[in-house]
């Protein structure tokens, strides 16, 4: 798994990312390649600009914790199709550079504050995470849907 505190491997996430245009198609799934930008960033929303979302209540964070965080947090590979969780869908058309813009400036600001700002970080829906647990959920989730639209 690519480590997103790492200056080279972030670029390379960036270039990839930077290898999408607005007419690129995706592979399989539903969302729009604008769409899939926006909803890489609702990872980053929750930690940069946690405002911006609803916090799980308590029994709602219990399962998150006991039962899905696992999923999210561990190295396994998400699978093609996988179920999407309400506050990550993305409705309607998105402002492909606008997007494409943020997403690069969260994998920027991630890897410049480094592994120590996150070794202990509270999670949104999954209370403490270890710093390498934040890397695998940010490294798998960009790299399902950077494979996703062939990338």
């Amino acid at each position: 798994m690519e480590d997103v505190f790492n200056s080279k491997e972030a670029q390379n996430y960036i270039d990839r990312i930077n290898k999408l245009s607005p007419e690129t198609n995706r592979m399989w799934g539903t969302m729009t390649v604008d769409q899939m930008l926006a909803h890489c960033n609702v990872t980053y929303e929750m930690v940069y600009e946690p405002q911006k979302h609803k916090a799980p209540g308590g029994i709602a964070k219990f399962i998150l914790k006991n039962f899905v965080k696992s999923k999210v947090v561990g190295e396994k590979s998400y699978s093609q199709n996988s179920p999407t969780a309400p506050q990550f869908k993305i409705n309607g058309d998105q402002d492909f550079e606008l997007e494409k813009k943020r997403l690069i400036g969260f994998i920027q600001k991630t890897q410049q504050l480094g592994r120590e700002a996150f070794d202990g970080k509270e999670s949104f829906s999954f209370g403490k995470l270890k710093a390498q647990e934040w890397n695998n959920m940010f490294s798998k989730h960009l790299n399902h849907h950077l494979e996703q639209f062939g990338v």
